[in-house]
C-alpha cells in the first residue's frame, strides 16, 4: 500500500506489504541466484540448525558460513556440512575482526562468484529463516529490504526490557541524527540486490558491529536506493553468548554523531553556496548598470 510507505530521497519504509515497483515507474530484473552470509565466531551449538533452516525455507538458496577462526571448532562443523551438501560454502578467516569485517568479506565473496542476490543473517537463530521467503519477495520490488522489529507486525521475543530499550533508543537516534526514515536501522536480517551493494562503496566502509548496520543503511537511503521494511518476528538467542558489548555501543553513538553533524555541515555549505551575491558586491553590479544606461 502506498499510503503506508514515507518516501525520502529514493527510499521507501512499507509496513510490510510489498510496495509495486510500477508505480514507482521503475522495473527491477531477476533476482538472481541467492548467497544468506552467516557470520559466526563461537557458534558450534548452532550453525548446524541455521543452516538446515535456511536450506529447508530456500531450497534454492547458497549459504556461505563466514568463519572467524572459531575456537570451538564452528569451522570444522561448517566444513563438513559443506561437504555434504553442494549448497553450503564455508569462507576461513584468520580471527576474529568484527560483524562488519565478516559481512565485507562475505560481500566480496558473494559478488566476486556472480549472486544476485546477498543476505545478512545471525547463526544464532534470532534472525529466522522461515521468514526469508517474505524479504525476497519484497526484494522484487526493490534494492535493499531488511528485516525490521519496529515497525507495525514486527516483534521480538525473550528480550529483557532493557535490551529492547537499547535497541529502540539506537534506531531513534540514528534516525533523527542521519535524518533516515527507516524504523529499524540497527537490524542485521537484510537482502540486498548485488547491484545495490556494488553502488555502495564498500570499499569505504569501516565501521563495525552495531553501526556497521547503520552505515549501509544511511549510504542506500543517500544513494537513493528503495528500501523496504518487512516485520520479523526476532527471537533472542538459545545457545551461545551474545557479541553485543560496550565497545560496540560506544563506537555506535560516536560514528552516528560524527556522520550527523557531517550531512549538516555539508548541507549549511550547500546552502551558502547557492545564495545569491550580497552586500558589497551588489553596489558595484547597480553602479556598472547605471553607467550602461
Amino acid at each position: 500500500m502506498v499510503d503506508a510507505c514515507v518516501r525520502h530521497e529514493g527510499a521507501a519504509v512499507n509496513d510490510g506489504e510489498t510496495l509495486a515497483a510500477t508505480a514507482r515507474g521503475r522495473q527491477f530484473g531477476p533476482l538472481g541466484t541467492v548467497l544468506v552470509i552467516i557470520p559466526t565466531y563461537n557458534e558450534a551449538e548452532n550453525i548446524k540448525a541455521i543452516v538446515g533452516r535456511v536450506r529447508k525455507a530456500v531450497p534454492a538458496a547458497h549459504v556461505l558460513v563466514a568463519d572467524d577462526n572459531s575456537p570451538d571448532g564452528t569451522g570444522k562443523l561448517a566444513d563438513e556440512l559443506a561437504a555434504a551438501d553442494d549448497h553450503v560454502k564455508v569462507l576461513h578467516r584468520k580471527g576474529k575482526e568484527g560483524l562488519g569485517a565478516a559481512y565485507l568479506a562475505g560481500f566480496r565473496w558473494g559478488l566476486e562468484h556472480d549472486y544476485g542476490v546477498l543476505v545478512e543473517m545471525d547463526a544464532d537463530g534470532s534472525h529466522q529463516p522461515e521468514e526469508l521467503p517474505r524479504l525476497l519477495t519484497a526484494l522484487k520490488g526493490a534494492d535493499l529490504v531488511l528485516g525490521s522489529r519496529w515497525v507495525p507486525g514486527g516483534r521480538v521475543v525473550n528480550w529483557p526490557r532493557s535490551r529492547e530499550a537499547i535497541s529502540r533508543g539506537g534506531s531513534l537516534y540514528s534516525r533523527l541524527a542521519l535524518d533516515l526514515p527507516l524504523r529499524d536501522i540497527t537490524g542485521g536480517y537484510r537482502a540486498f540486490r548485488r547491484e545495490t551493494l556494488e553502488g555502495l562503496g564498500l570499499e569505504e566502509v569501516a565501521s563495525q558491529g552495531y553501526c556497521f548496520q547503520v552505515d549501509l543503511a544511511r549510504r542506500s537511503v543517500k544513494a537513493g536506493y528503495h528500501v523496504v521494511e518487512v516485520p520479523i518476528t526476532f527471537v533472542e538467542r538459545e545457545f551461545g553468548d551474545s557479541k553485543m558489548s560496550k565497545d560496540i555501543l560506544v563506537e555506535a553513538l560516536w560514528r552516528v554523531t560524527a556522520w550527523g553533524v557531517g550531512d549538516r555541515v555539508n548541507k549549511l555549505r550547500t546552502k551558502g553556496a547557492d545564495k545569491p551575491a550580497t552586500g558589497a558586491g551588489a553596489p558595484a553590479a547597480a553602479k556598472d548598470t547605471a553607467k550602461g544606461e
